[in-house]
């Protein structure tokens, strides 16, 4: 059987070292006795495991799985007096005609490239190869001492001193040496940073920051007008300070970039220079608010419009160019729109609203006050068929009557169901509603609200005189997620209405805006159970009302309860109520202390508490304007935690109030203290009575006697 010789290899004593081809396999026939020589050559045996390295252009050095750099061509030189065996793991016995060189060995069987697995480690001759020369020295030996094999146990047979400059067997130990670099002089790292990493670092100042960073230097001044940090351009702030050049230049240079535009109240904007850079630098706008912007001409303004088509938020308040044509040019240009304001546009009218309606399908947010019109069924008929409208404000609409918006949340002539008698029709998106002065509608019209608007949150209805208890008491009972109501100037509306309607209104707990204001029949038999009810209240607007001290005490007493004490003293309290009662005639200044008390009150340690506690809310009144001051001055120094400051102050005050009222004890001070309790105890009895004034039915004789006439 015949075995394959390799396609190349080394020769001991051939010239030079140079490789040898042989370009036939010798057979390899039985162990034969050779000498010299010829001995030598025939124990040569192969130990590339695979001849296709050398068709791929790779040393066969590189072969050895074991080696790192090595640059050896490594050998067996079996004995000839060991036998040979010629069915191992290199010789496949299912190869046609023997001359098979591929591996068939199992996983558990090391090839003999592995020295440390082959027995013929120890008979392994490794000839030495230099760089610089392929030339062996023939007197030094077949081999050198430190090429010699060790022993088996693991450890590599190459020394560190070895000659092959291609192995590094210890690599990892050798000491590493650093290279230290020179210092380097005048380094501009602003100018070495990339340009996103300043914009990102400019990116957290505001609009008047940028500008005066911009003059800083070149380089400054460059990246301060970059595009991408005005997305979003807010004037509203600085409009009062920027020239109208750099107005313009701002905007010109971040026009591509700008998203959201707020030029309200900019009347640098001229018509003839200013106004026609904006509009054609601004393209990509999605946010746009002119309100307040004077100058700007109706062609501008519709270029403005026709140039964007992404808009979704428009505020036109006040603007004298805005016409029924520039809604017809929104609602062919801006199919996008979300919300459109144009309160306060004298030169349009309900036409101009209609277009918008029916040409901009997303339409969520119409804000039209003071538009004229709105008493057209048409339009009524519009809005109620698309049921599109979250927001409706129509305050200062005059000319709409009860018709046109029981249309607008019912339909004209719908079904009414015979067991509810409520009309049969889908409930409206809407979820605010401002009617405030809206002096046309009564009672009827807003009595449609009840049913039809459950996810109402806000409304206002501040200045319908009209309006009484009929008009609320259903509506208050179907609107659960109420949470601003506006009553302002409803002079009809009784006490009645706040003790059993909205104090036992599903929407009690969530209402957080209350303002009765200027109701002059409103008083403490109705705001004491709207306070104990309504936990959640914010902001109370009480002026101009019968309300006495007692409100106030109550006030206090449920913001103790409901918020939390802290014994941090480090911990500032935050402003949970905020009440207006100044002109309400029976708010003395004994209620105004008992707020001030509570605000600054410092509880000591008791068994159960062994360390003092501090509110985390308080109360800010807006009272009579002889008190103000005091207020003003407690209210700071509770806000800054100097509560023992504030306590002194309160009884400071409190004594000087004391003094100032007991003065003259038989004179006037005397006389006016009576009064006022003689008038305190009437409107109670008034209150709960049902008596109306002096002359009130039911009243108390012994509370309000006067006297004989004759005697």
């Amino acid at each position: 059987m015949e075995a394959p010789l390799p396609d190349m290899i080394l020769e001991a004593d051939s010239p030079a070292g140079m490789p040898v081809e042989h370009s036939e396999a010798i057979a390899i026939e039985g162990p034969a006795k050779l000498k010299g020589r010829a001995r030598l050559i025939q124990g040569l045996q192969r130990i590339s495991s695979s001849p296709s390295l050398a068709q791929l252009g790779r040393k066969r050095t590189q072969s050895n799985p074991y080696g790192g750099r090595s640059a050896l061509s490594c050998v067996s030189l079996a004995s000839p007096s060991s036998p040979r065996n010629y069915d191992n793991s290199y010789s496949s016995q299912s190869s046609g005609g023997g001359y098979s060189t591929a591996p068939t060995s199992v996983p558990n069987t090391p090839g003999v490239d592995t020295p440390f697995f082959d027995g013929s480690f120890g008979r392994m001759a490794i000839r030495r190869r230099e760089l610089s020369s392929m030339t062996v020295d023939s007197s030094a030996g077949p081999l050198y001492s430190d090429m010699r094999p060790h022993s088996r146990s693991g450890i590599t047979p190459f020394q560190p001193q070895s000659a092959i400059p291609e192995i590094v067997e210890d690599y990892f130990s050798l000491p590493l040496v650093r290279t230290k670099r020179s210092p380097r002089l005048n380094v501009n790292f602003w100018a070495e940073l990339p340009h996103e990493v300043k914009l990102s670092i400019f990116s957290f100042l505001t609009p008047k920051q940028l500008v005066r960073a911009s003059s800083v230097c070149k380089d400054f001044h460059k990246t301060c007008f970059d595009g991408q940090l005005w997305t979003c351009f807010d004037a509203s702030e600085f409009y009062i300070d920027i020239p109208a050049e750099s107005l313009a230049k701002i905007i010109v240079a971040a026009g591509p970039f700008v998203k959201d535009l707020n030029l309200r109240g900019c009347v640098q904007v001229e018509h003839y220079k200013r106004a026609e850079v904006v509009v054609k630098a601004c393209k990509n706008l999605i946010n746009a608010t002119l309100e307040g912007c004077r100058n700007f001409q109706r062609s501008t303004l519709h270029s403005l419009l026709k140039s964007n088509e992404r808009l979704a938020h428009l505020n036109l308040t006040g603007l004298t160019a805005v016409t029924n044509g520039t809604c017809r040019i929104i609602a062919q240009s801006c199919p996008s729109l979300e919300m459109f304001n144009v309160s306060w546009c004298t030169h349009m009218d309900t036409k101009g609203i209609r277009a918008v309606i029916n040409g901009c399908p997303k339409l969520k947010d119409l804000r039209a006050g003071e538009v004229k019109g709105f008493n057209n069924v048409d339009l009524a008929r519009e809005i109620f068929e698309t049921n599109r409208l979250e927001k409706l404000i129509l305050s200062g609409c005059t000319d709409i009557t009860d018709e046109a918006f029981q249309i607008i949340l019912i339909g004209q002539n719908p079904e009414i169901d015979i067991l509810t008698d409520l009309p049969m029709v889908p409930v409206r998106k809407l979820r605010h509603i401002d009617l405030s002065r809206c002096n046309r509608l009564t009672s009827a019209g807003v009595r449609t609200l009840a049913h039809q608007v459950p996810d109402l949150e806000g409304l206002q209805l501040s200045g319908c005189v009209a309006l009484t208890d009929n008009a609320l008491s259903d509506l208050l009972a179907t609107t659960p997620r109420l949470t601003h109501l506006d009553l302002e100037e409803l002079p009809e509306l009784s006490n009645s209405l706040l003790s059993e309607h909205l104090a036992k209104a599903p929407c009690a707990p969530n209402l957080e805006h209350l303002s009765i204001s200027y109701c002059e029949n409103l008083g403490d038999t109705g705001m004491l159970p709207v306070v104990r009810a309504c936990t959640n209240l914010r902001t109370i607007d009480m002026d101009n009302t019968k309300i006495s001290d007692l409100v106030l005490a109550e006030a206090a007493a449920m913001i103790r309860s409901r918020s939390s004490r802290t014994t941090s003293t480090r911990q500032r309290p935050r402003i949970g109520l905020r009440m207006v009662v100044f002109d309400c005639q029976n708010v003395t200044w004994t209620g105004i202390r008992e707020v001030l008390s509570r605000n600054s009150e410092v509880k000591k340690p008791t068994a159960t508490h062994k360390e003092a506690t501090f509110p985390t809310e308080i109360i800010s009144l807006k009272c009579f304007y002889g008190w103000q001051m005091t207020v003003n001055e407690h209210l700071k120094r509770v806000m800054k935690g100097d509560l023992p400051a504030a306590g002194r102050l309160e009884r400071r005050w409190a004594e000087y109030m004391m003094l100032n009222e007991e003065a003259g004890a038989t004179g006037a001070g005397l006389r006016r203290r009576r009064r006022r309790a003689r008038e305190a105890q009437m409107l109670h009895a008034d209150e709960e009575e049902g008596g109306v004034g002096m002359g009130g039915i039911g009243r108390r004789r012994r509370a309000r006697s006067n006297g004989c006439a004759i005697m």
